[in-house]
């Protein structure tokens, strides 16, 4: 999804764009071998950050990424100069009732709704995931057919169904994102696909509850908003940080 904005926004700033384990081409270790929870995921970016010695940056979060990037800044908050939420939610109000699967399983972590959740896996789910909220025909079919691509690997399904399971985790840190927020008041851009299934409306215009100063755009768009809006996202965000960046 980002191989188009990276572009764009890498002709005035330095982008870097890593993979989470389990994604994407970043090698990974089996399962059994790293726990695919979101706090192992976050410290891996962590050490990702120290090693490449990042001192300050902006934060562009969407979805599984929003729990990431918000743990990295509540750990540090002195190095987060900025953050773009693109359908990355940090508030109860912006879950769907397409979540209901999920939510069942973080209730009673049993055989059965595991196997439950496994629907939003499916070729057809990911294709709904990125075609929804789009026009006929505006998506190209590489981008679920990649994704699709990626979960074929051995235990792909099963480390992306233990990160379901530990999803409500995140959910128990929403306190802890809330409360960084209105201490430390980072600049904040939300640019929300106003049609996604999964994340609402109202979990972009809930960021100005505890950032009364957060500049909040819904647009005419899916879950991944930037098959469709992308060129004006990146003015979005490229106006938003040439005004707002933290630089000290």
């Amino acid at each position: 999804m980002f191989r188009d904005l990276i572009p764009l926004l890498a002709e005035r700033y330095r982008v870097i764009s890593p993979d989470m384990p389990g994604f994407g081409l970043t090698q990974a270790p089996a399962r059994g071998e790293y726990p695919y929870i979101f706090d192992a995921l976050a410290g891996t970016l962590e050490g990702f950050v120290e090693a490449l010695e990042l001192e300050r940056y902006a934060l562009y979060v969407f979805d599984y990424g929003a729990p990431i990037g918000f743990r990295l800044a509540v750990r540090c908050p002195e190095r987060v100069t900025a953050i773009v939420t693109q359908n990355g939610n940090a508030y109860e109000e912006g879950f769907s009732a397409e979540w209901g699967p999920w939510e069942a399983y973080w209730r009673d972590p049993s055989p059965a709704n595991r196997e439950a959740c496994r629907a939003s896996l499916t070729a057809e789910a990911i294709r709904f995931q990125h075609e929804h909220g789009a026009a006929v025909g505006a998506v190209a079919p590489d981008n679920w057919l990649l994704d699709q691509h990626f979960l074929e690997r051995t235990d792909a399904i099963e480390i992306q169904l233990d990160l379901i399971l530990d999803y409500r985790s995140n959910i128990a840190r929403y306190p802890d994102f809330q409360a960084y927020l209105r201490q430390h008041q980072p600049p904040l851009l939300a640019a929300w696909g106003r049609h996604d299934a999964f994340f609402l409306p109202a979990g972009a215009e809930a960021y100005a509850r505890d950032v009364p100063e957060a500049e909040i755009h819904l647009l005419d768009a899916g879950h991944f908003a930037l098959h469709t809006r992308c060129a004006e996202i990146a003015g979005l965000i490229d106006d938003f940080l040439d005004r707002r960046l933290v630089r000290r």
